[in-house]
């Protein structure tokens, strides 16, 4: 059996939609057209992060300009041809880095290019010193006149003390750069240390890092 709504059921229904459907139209209305518009002319909120003042853009920048840079430089050059003995070349080095008047600060590295001889920093005012100093080395390294001593002798019976005796004292120097000179003590020198008899020209790396003035 069909059920048919009476007419009485059929009007109420017909009410409540009446009165309900103003409000879906403002309801629509509102998402339609007021919300974007709302959206646009209500003002933008401030941003949270804190914009850099003038002071704070001008305090970086004399930061970022008084923040040290360090430089490096580096040249090779060669020594004055020596034979065997210990040789005092403070001077020949300072000729030959006029660059060091530049630096504030820094260090000075040295590199001897070579097996037989050597570099040290000593005593620079008795030139007995150095002289005492070639004899020791020869005392301790001998010259192998009988060949007994030593295995390598491809270059002579003082090719193998020479080796032993750069071994001892070393290829480099670091000495530091104050104010454009040489921060050494009172007494201190550069020295060149030649093991072999004959007259050898060796080449020095001077390699300098620091804050120029």
């Amino acid at each position: 059996m069909l059920f048919l709504p009476s007419s009485r059921f059929l009007m109420w229904e017909f009410l409540i939609l009446f009165a309900l459907f103003p409000s879906f139209f403002i309801g629509g209305i509102h998402r339609i057209v007021l919300e974007p518009l709302s959206s646009l002319l209500s003002p933008t909120p401030p941003s949270s992060t804190p914009q850099p003042t003038h002071h704070q853009i001008s305090s970086t920048a004399a930061a970022a300009a008084t923040t040290p840079t360090m430089t490096w430089f580096q040249k090779t050059f060669t020594l004055p041809s020596r034979a065997r003995g210990s040789y005092l070349i403070t001077d020949n080095v300072l000729q030959e880095l006029p660059e060091l008047r530049e630096y504030k600060v820094g260090m000075l590295n040295l590199f001897i290019q070579h097996t037989s001889c050597a570099l040290s920093l000593n005593e620079n005012w008795d030139e007995d010193v150095r002289a005492d100093m070639s004899d020791a080395l020869d005392r301790i390294a001998p010259t192998d006149k009988k060949g007994t001593l030593y295995r390598h002798s491809a270059e002579g019976e003082d090719d193998m003390p020479a080796h032993i005796k750069s071994a001892l004292i070393g290829a480099s120097l670091n000495i530091p750069i104050t104010n454009g000179r040489l921060a050494t003590g009172t007494w201190q020198g550069i020295w060149y240390l030649e093991f072999r008899a004959s007259r050898h020209s060796r080449r020095v790396v001077a390699t300098i890092q620091g804050e120029k003035a």
